[in-house]
């Protein structure tokens, strides 16, 4: 994230670092660039209480774009950058009116990511949450966002259409959540964080209805886990979808094309 070149108030860097803020002169400076008014008191008592700071300042940089968060929807992580770089480089052999639907969207990131990058995308974006489709409504400006459970949200014109369906389903183990940093598992909603008993649950349903929703050698992309990447591709395999396991840099990616007609991978 961007920061002021001005200092910020010594006040508020204490505060930011007795709270635990490892990068509290960065956070100060966003903090007091987005408040207005008397707001900057009530911002920094929620970041010192905690709360993620792109809640804080409503806004999250992903991709080098600044996408809108609400308070409880799942803040993008820079790791799921990969997923949406591998999305447009997929997507950019393609060319206009490819059909994108980003499927438990949160704020809609990765598809906002993928049609900036490519102009003339047919995007769909959906989530459970709604929380998270209010705040993807916001970021979305190019296509459209649907509320409901994965596959049950979209349109049914899309079924055997979906060129490039991409998905960041949660996959926590449900007991693990536990584990997780306190301003995930107390500020961000659990539906976007419990992937299930072994975190594979939703990637196991994602998998198995994607061979009716892909276009004829159209491209799931999954990200996962590195000990959850053989289950997730199992579950993939076992729809019939041809699948690669992808290391890039700290994501782990699952892509798996649909059996029939040219692949977007070649």
């Amino acid at each position: 994230m961007a920061t002021s070149s001005a200092e910020p108030d010594p006040g508020v860097v204490a505060a930011l670092r007795a709270a635990g803020c490892v990068f509290a002169e960065e956070e100060a400076a966003l903090l007091e660039a987005a408040a207005q008014d008397d707001e900057l008191a009530l911002m920094v008592a929620r970041r010192v209480a905690g709360e993620p700071l792109e809640q804080v300042l409503g806004w999250a940089e992903f991709c080098g774009l600044r996408i809108a968060v609400a308070p409880g929807v799942f803040v993008p992580r820079r790791r799921t950058e990969e997923l949406a770089r591998e999305a447009i480089g997929l997507a950019a052999q393609h060319g206009p009116g490819l059909v994108v639907v980003d499927l438990c969207c949160g704020t809609g990131a990765i598809g906002v990511a993928v049609a900036a990058s490519l102009p003339g995308i047919e995007l769909h974006s959906a989530d459970l949450d709604p929380d998270a489709v209010a705040c993807a409504r916001l970021n979305v400006t190019t296509g459209q966002v649907h509320e409901g459970d994965l596959y049950d949200a979209l349109p049914d014109h899309l079924r055997g259409r979906v060129d490039l369906l991409l998905v960041n389903a949660p996959y926590v183990p449900t007991g693990e959540i536990r584990l997780m940093p306190p301003e995930a598992r107390l500020h961000e909603h659990h539906v976007a964080l419990d992937g299930g008993a072994d975190g594979v649950a939703l990637h196991r349903r994602v998998a198995a209805a994607a061979p009716a929703w892909l276009a004829p050698g159209g491209t799931l992309l999954i990200e996962t886990s590195r000990h959850q990447a053989d289950a997730t591709a199992a579950a993939c395999e076992a729809a019939g979808l041809h699948v690669d396991v992808l290391e890039v840099e700290e994501s782990t990616l699952v892509r798996a094309i649909s059996a029939s007609g040219p692949h977007l991978a070649e």
